[in-house]
């Protein structure tokens, strides 16, 4: 473990504070928060496992989106994110439907493009994020996915 993974792992709020799903006037905050915040939380864990992200986010011109590209030695991830409010029916992974991994697929596919080559290990990961209210999150990387 690098310095720099041991110090995230540590000292990251987002790793090792307790979860506020709620504002300071007490109303609920939104499922597109919800989900941001478990984006950020993965980006942090990533890093605390020794990975390097590259890019959040990505978009392809012609359709398909990665949440998160991320290097783990040679390794390139292509990392989808979903994230639920302890509780809440099925797990994240069941929402990583035939249909996004189709669109996953195509942003992939379009990096590999633009880096001009497909002879990298790369595979699809998906983080799963589950937050409860005042626990720190909970995260489970399903490598291979799909």
């Amino acid at each position: 473990m690098s310095l720099v993974s041991w110090f995230v792992a540590r000292f990251s709020r987002l790793l090792n504070a307790p979860c506020r799903l709620a504002r300071s006037d007490g109303s609920a905050v939104s499922s597109a928060e919800i989900g941001e915040l478990g984006e950020r939380i993965a980006r942090a864990w990533l890093r605390s496992q020794g990975g390097k992200v590259l890019y959040r986010n990505f978009k392809a011109p012609r359709g398909g989106e990665v949440d998160i590209v991320a290097r783990e030695g040679r390794q390139l991830l292509f990392t989808e994110v979903k994230t639920r409010r302890a509780g809440a029916k099925g797990r994240p992974l069941d929402a990583v439907d035939r249909e996004k991994q189709r669109l996953i697929e195509r942003g992939a596919n379009e990096w590999l493009r633009l880096l001009g080559t497909r002879e990298i290990p790369w595979r699809f990961d998906v983080i799963e994020v589950i937050l409860t209210e005042g626990e720190k999150p909970r995260v489970h990387r399903v490598e291979n996915a799909f």
